[in-house]
């Protein structure tokens, strides 16, 4: 069992760090998507990312060996590449319909839906402090679609397609969660992201247009470059955190990922109002996303606080 170093003040370093890259990255596609695909983007986030990782791996010798996979080995990668290409450009898509902010906390379910496949795939335990966390992540939602929840339900328009294709990117992101954990086992985490980037960017060839990319302002060829080294540095810093200090704690701390986005939404449409629009949203639904946020966390720490509870009370019992 992994066994965090104690630094926690690095690791909730990075995981912040984490938090800024993904809470930034959703307006910097926005602006590359008014000129490229969402497929295309895909690729070169993907061909850039793989690629320095690539180079990274052979110069310290360190490149994946697939004999050690086994015979289900590539059934995960296949799997998990399926599952990571499927979550890119679903949730291009719907990036495409939607604001950056409501992107960015849809895309919060990706987390819940891999918990609700834990418990049936790894027999993992459902904790009541998680179950409290869901009924107010479900309420926040509720709130936060409160302009807008006659049309969710009643039409399928623009932005309601932009909801679900997010929502889909959410649930596919599961099957490449799922099966990079197995595939942790025998590589590590910088090998299995080498993987699975280049495989889905093989994946992707026959569909993509990098002509494209001659198109983009000065601007957004700066964009895009940074959306690729996004890409690999948040998920680097992801890594990093984990090995620092509990998963539990560092899956806390992305929950405030969609409050940076919004933040950097109001930020950006100050600074540039002819490039990014700000977010249309009432107080109710900024007091919906507040909500998202807090029971995301409870979700992540649900295990360690019901465990804090057992543990003082065995104490008053002892002690009292």
């Amino acid at each position: 069992m992994h066994i965090s170093s104690g630094r926690w003040g690095y690791g909730l370093f990075l995981a912040l760090l984490t938090s800024v890259l993904w809470g930034i990255l959703p307006i910097k596609l926005k602006q590359v998507l008014l000129v490229m695909d969402p497929v295309t983007v895909t690729w070169y986030r993907l061909i850039v990312s793989g690629g320095c990782l690539f180079v990274y791996l052979a110069a310290t010798r360190r490149l994946p060996s697939r004999h050690v996979l086994g015979p289900r080995g590539g059934w995960l990668v296949l799997m998990a590449v399926l599952g990571l290409v499927g979550n890119y450009v679903f949730y291009l898509m719907g990036l495409n319909r939607l604001s950056p902010g409501t992107a960015q906390l849809v895309v919060q379910m990706g987390p819940i839906f891999l918990l609700i496949a834990s418990l049936f795939v790894f027999k993992e335990r459902f904790s009541l402090g998680q179950g409290i966390g869901l009924l107010v992540l479900l309420f926040g939602f509720g709130l936060f679609f409160n302009q807008r929840l006659a049309e969710l339900l009643t039409s399928l328009g623009t932005y309601t397609a932009g909801v679900l294709l997010v929502l889909l990117a959410s649930t596919i992101w599961t099957f490449y969660a799922l099966s990079q954990k197995q595939l942790l086992t025998v590589w590590n985490s910088l090998q299995v992201m080498m993987v699975i980037y280049l495989f889905c960017a093989l994946l992707l060839t026959p569909w993509v247009h990098p002509a494209e990319v001659l198109q983009l302002s000065s601007l957004q060829a700066w964009l895009l470059l940074g959306c690729c080294l996004n890409t690999l540095v948040a998920y680097g810093a992801f890594a990093e955190a984990l090995a620092h200090w509990e998963a539990s704690r560092v899956s806390a701390t992305l929950a405030i990922t969609p409050l940076v986005t919004f933040a950097a939404v109001a930020l950006a449409a100050w600074l540039w109002p002819g490039f990014v629009q700000p977010e249309d949203i009432n107080g109710l639904g900024y007091g919906g996303a507040l909500l998202v946020v807090l029971g995301s966390a409870l979700v992540a720490l649900g295990p360690s606080l019901m465990a804090g509870l057992k543990a003082r009370r065995v104490r008053l019992t002892v002690n009292p």
